[in-house]
């Protein structure tokens, strides 16, 4: 026992780090802190690309069939003419919990927006653990569910995805993992598309 306390003295950084990462590797919460940190840095993050004209093509919303909280089918047509902000994510994702903060800085400075929709769909198996983590953290972003599949155009599986759509319904942004959306910067690129 008192060698094991001398060993303990001797390299008390490691046995500090071990514990830190036995923490971070145990609670999801420490693992979306740890992540979140790497993601304000901006580094993971993917910027608005440029609008491609394609002739023909239906607007990316089309066949997505979604509800909200109270079960009732949102209305692709509701999407028409509008900036979409879609993040599809689940409570028991670190990457979704770790960049969730600032979807909903995102969701609080254009919520009124007119033009600007959100859509933050939930892909627990679960729903209500999906509504549990939102209250627990206070989150106020809308809660959206699957109504049927979703198209492959806009989520693939890889959580989270985060899809931004442009007023013609044209994919303008395909970000699959974990990114800061409460950058000026990342605001600029929305403005743009809501002029």
């Amino acid at each position: 026992m008192g060698d094991l306390k001398k060993w303990m003295r001797a390299h008390w950084s490691t046995v500090i780090m071990t514990v830190l990462l036995i923490i971070v590797l145990i609670s999801p919460d420490a693992k979306a802190w740890l992540m979140r940190q790497v993601a304000s840095t901006g580094i993971l993050n993917s910027s608005i690309s440029e609008s491609v004209e394609k002739s023909g093509n239906k607007a990316a919303y089309t066949g997505l069939m979604l509800k909200n909280e109270d079960g009732i089918l949102i209305d692709p047509s509701h999407l028409k003419n509008k900036v979409v902000f879609i993040n599809f994510w689940a409570s028991w994702c670190p990457p979704c919990r770790a960049e969730f903060p600032s979807v909903e800085k995102l969701y609080n400075k254009y919520k009124t927006h007119p033009d600007m929709v959100f859509l933050t769909v939930n892909l627990d198996d679960n729903p209500s653990l999906g509504k549990a983590y939102l209250k627990e953290k206070g989150f106020t972003v809308p809660f959206i569910t699957p109504a049927g599949t979703i198209p492959g155009e806009l989520y693939n599986g890889s959580l989270p995805t985060t899809v931004v759509l442009d007023k013609k319904g044209e994919v303008r942004l395909h970000h699959t993992g974990v990114a800061d959306y409460s950058k000026d910067s990342f605001y600029q690129e929305i403005d743009l598309l809501l002029k």
